[in-house]
């Protein structure tokens, strides 16, 4: 708890333009808790560097992320946006964790071994220890909540394992996060794999929309999605792209499944492909708008990277001090 109010902490990579799946999944819905929370939100460009990043794309893409996160409706006065790497404190006190994390731990994560498979020229340590630093974002912050998916689930534990286990050594120094329970963001399928999570990261561009898509370019990547030969609109798991579509079109028009199929009924698919394009590009035309309008603003973004950043390290700092003075680390002279 933070001056009174529970904290949140949260980011995504500065990799490219987020999809449609993180922004119904937990962008959207992180508008709806400023008040309710004190909120870290991170770019989390630290993490990014484990994959070979060109690095004008990835200071372009970070600075697009930032005007994202506040494009989609999060108030920079009301919560923390800022950059990772702006605040030494993460990197710090990952080295300080990462001596209380134990090997075998790290070996037991899907996400190394994911990445591995995907990046064998490039298998370095920052991969390998990914999940401490992920650690230090949130106990820096000492994070009541953090939103996370069932991809994340396992970071969190970890988490809070070597939360616990720094307790147990030296006392009541992190907080031990939970995970954030409130409203659920709907799990965005692939448009040409929908037993798999729509990802920025797939080689196929037809597979994900992302926030900044054209709307001609949207409308043609729905066309294409991947349905079935059924010909029949039902929300089953046993026509996952039918139903991917559905959770789309209730995500982005605020209706129940029970209402889409009875608007749907008697359609084919090219018209419900058609249908739920529409509602895509309806919800984002007002993001992107807004998104353009803030890159022309550059002083104004340049304020709030300035001011957010000294707002977080004021916060990661308190809790960096105290460990270093629980470690033992020598007290600085001021």
């Amino acid at each position: 708890m933070l001056d009174g109010k529970k904290s949140l902490f949260s980011g995504m990579q500065a990799t490219g333009t987020i999809t449609l799946g993180n922004y119904l999944g937990a962008l959207k819905n992180w508008v709806d808790i400023e008040n309710e929370y004190m909120c870290f939100y991170s770019v989390v460009d630290l993490h990014s560097i484990t994959v070979r990043q060109d690095p004008k794309v990835l200071r372009k893409n970070a600075r697009d992320l930032l005007m994202l996160y506040i494009a989609a409706g999060l108030d920079p006065e009301k919560n923390c946006i800022y950059y990772q790497s702006h605040v030494s404190a993460h990197a710090e006190l990952a080295w300080i964790l990462n001596c209380f994390t134990y090997m075998g731990e790290m070996n037991r994560m899907t996400q190394f071994k994911d990445k591995s498979a995907k990046h064998s020229d490039n298998i370095n340590t920052g991969l390998f220890t990914y999940p401490v630093l992920m650690a230090a974002d949130i106990l820096l912050y000492q994070a009541d909540v953090v939103p996370v998916g069932i991809d994340q689930k396992q970071h969190l534990e970890i988490t809070r394992d070597i939360a616990a286990r720094f307790n147990n050594i030296y006392g009541d120094v992190f907080t031990i996060p939970e995970m954030y329970m409130g409203k659920a963001g709907r799990k965005i399928m692939s448009l040409q794999e929908p037993t798999k999570k729509m990802s920025k990261s797939d080689t196929n561009p037809n597979s994900h929309i992302l926030l900044l898509d054209d709307p001609a370019v949207i409308m043609k990547k729905f066309k294409r999605a991947v349905t079935d030969s059924e010909g029949v609109i039902a929300y089953r798991d046993e026509q996952p792209g039918i139903k991917n579509l559905i959770d789309i079109y209730c995500a982005t028009t605020g209706c129940t499944v029970e209402a889409a199929l009875a608007e749907f009924d008697g359609l084919g698919y090219g018209a419900l492909k058609q249908r739920v394009g529409e509602a895509v590009i309806a919800e984002l035309e007002p993001v992107q708008q807004r998104f353009r309008d803030l890159s022309k603003n550059k002083d104004y973004i340049n304020s709030i990277i300035k001011n957010n950043a000294e707002k977080a390290g004021y916060y990661a700092t308190k809790t960096l001090r105290k460990v270093q003075r629980k470690v033992g680390f020598p007290d600085r002279i001021r």
